[in-house]
């Protein structure tokens, strides 16, 4: 599990113009919002961090997706940057850039089957969380090796699914875990 010493923290992007719109999916840039949230975000997780003996702040790696609402959040964060195509959003396939409202007018057998099971729901041409658990194989396996502290700025359900591997992982070793997730500027602290 995840050392005591290092901290990870995860933060949604900052709102996007397609979430103002109710839209799925897509690449588009923050909303004002969302450009707000990007230029608090680097104070309220530089006034986090652990601190070396010395005093400096313990180094961190900020891992996005590669899509430009993770990257422009991310952008004033003054850490180094990676980019995973396994940390995208979820691919809603022929549903991407709905509404929920017009998937269930325009597919309602789609969104009657997604809200029985949003688990094992895989969209049409698209993926289902599952495959998303398997895409996040290999960033669950790199946040394992990795030394430093991590900030993952990404998508709602790709969040999901890493906040839960980090709950089982602590419930597996035994380690209280507290958790600050962060989404669109308001923080929501959880305690496991």
């Amino acid at each position: 599990m995840v050392s005591n010493q290092r901290k990870i923290w995860l933060t949604r992007h900052g709102e996007s113009i397609y979430n103002q719109k109710a839209l799925i999916g897509g690449d588009s840039s923050l909303s004002p919002n969302g450009q707000s949230y990007a230029e608090v975000l680097p104070d309220v997780i530089l006034s986090r961090l652990p601190k070396a003996v010395d005093g400096t702040p313990v180094p961190v790696s900020v891992w996005t997706s590669t899509l430009k609402r993770t990257i422009q959040t991310a952008a004033g964060l003054p850490c180094a940057k990676l980019k995973w195509k396994a940390l995208d959003e979820i691919d809603a396939g022929v549903c991407d850039g709905m509404t929920y409202a017009q998937i269930a007018e325009k597919y309602p057998a789609e969104f009657a089957a997604r809200k029985k099971d949003k688990l094992r729901y895989r969209y049409p041409r698209g993926e289902s969380y599952l495959d998303m658990i398997q895409r996040l194989e290999p960033v669950t396996s790199e946040m394992e090796r990795e030394g430093e502290s991590i900030v993952i700025v990404g998508h709602q359900a790709v969040l999901r699914c890493i906040f839960g591997y980090l709950m089982v992982s602590a419930a597996r070793s035994g380690e209280s875990t507290h958790a600050c997730i962060l989404a669109h500027g308001r923080p929501h602290i959880i305690f496991a």
